[in-house]
């Protein structure tokens, strides 16, 4: 390995982890040594990056003396374990679950839209939801242009969201339908297989749902607009990578579509595919493998004078989660 830092993947043999991996190797990160940590039961494993194998370690804290960067792809409460005793060795930690999102002392970060937030650090920096991530993109021009008033957002979200589990019940399924045989769902609440799910994670006394929850208030903090007006619907769908976000805005001052789509196509990791007529628009199937979050179907509201709708897609396993992850350490190094 080329010389250059440490880099920790905790998690390494999950969805995200995997993905981590494949995009530390694409953009060339300066990794001199890698150390790769997972549960238990991988422990003793092999993953690959850059055409070695490395084993998989124990979590423990004698094991990231040493490390530069941790990038920590495991669940909330282990985050929540794990990052401050990593940090608490010399690392920074680059954190993707739900475990520091919130927390006031932890930035929440995107590059393109708040890099400054990543210099309060204290050791551990936020990566937000991938849904949050794929909304929040092009939202951010809008609101530097015309300042964003009410949101109105509706996901739809690929099965892979929900890790190897949620990949596996989307294709058992749709096998078992193949075969004529009795579709038993075992991952998700229903059948996920030609069917949609307007639940993901679990519903509070309001009636919204955890993932919900975290559209709300990661956009808030992200965007610095803790009074922003946000009302989410997030849905499971049957498809296997890729979120994708029908959105609806209501700006303080006006934005025509034509201008709009001019500031989308100006901001970086945002690109516009937006030809109706010639059926050009984005899809999960065309966005998949890509970095770029992908906006079209831009169009004035007719009901509002001051709103549009357009349509968002981006990968959430990359830039959704990995890519945003490796740009937040990317930006540790350079600053």
């Amino acid at each position: 390995m080329a010389s250059g830092v440490t880099v920790a993947v905790v998690g390494a043999t999950g969805a995200a982890g995997q993905m981590t991996l494949k995009i530390l190797e694409e953009r060339k990160f300066p990794v001199r040594e890698l150390r790769c940590f997972a549960s238990e039961r991988s422990v003793g494993k092999t993953v690959t990056f850059a055409g070695d194998g490395v084993r998989v370690q124990r979590v423990e804290a004698p094991a990231f003396k040493g490390v530069d960067v941790a990038i920590c792809s495991a669940g909330s409460a282990q985050a929540r374990e794990y990052a401050p005793m990593i940090a608490r060795a010399g690392a920074i930690v680059v954190d993707k679950s739900n475990g520091w999102r919130m927390d006031p002392k932890v930035p929440l970060v995107v590059p393109e839209i708040n890099p400054h937030a990543a210099r309060a650090h204290q050791g551990i920096i936020a990566s937000p939801n991938c849904t949050t991530i794929v909304t929040v993109m092009p939202l951010k021009p809008l609101h530097d242009a015309g300042r964003l008033r009410r949101v109105v957002a509706t996901s739809y979200q690929a099965v892979s969201g929900a890790g190897v589990q949620g990949i596996e019940a989307l294709r058992e399924e749709t096998l078992a339908w193949a075969r004529g045989e009795a579709v038993t769902p075992k991952f998700f609440a229903h059948q996920i297989a030609f069917n949609l799910i307007p639940a993901i994670d679990k519903f509070g006394e309001d009636g919204y749902s955890g993932e919900e929850l975290k559209l709300i208030n990661e956009t808030r903090k992200i965007l610095e607009e803790p009074e922003l007006k946000i009302s989410p619907t997030t849905v499971r769908v049957p498809v296997f990578t890729c979120h994708s976000v029908a959105v609806n805005v209501e700006l303080t001052e006006k934005i025509t579509a034509a201008r709009a789509r001019d500031l989308f196509a100006a901001f970086p990791g945002l690109r516009v595919l937006d030809e109706p007529a010639g059926q050009q628009y984005p899809t999960p199937l065309t966005v998949e493998g890509q970095d770029d979050c992908v906006v079209g179907r831009v169009r004035e509201d007719p009901s509002h004078p001051r709103a549009l709708n357009f349509w968002v897609v981006g990968d959430q396993l990359r830039k959704g989660a990995a890519t945003n992850a490796v740009q937040i350490a990317e930006l540790v190094l350079r600053s």
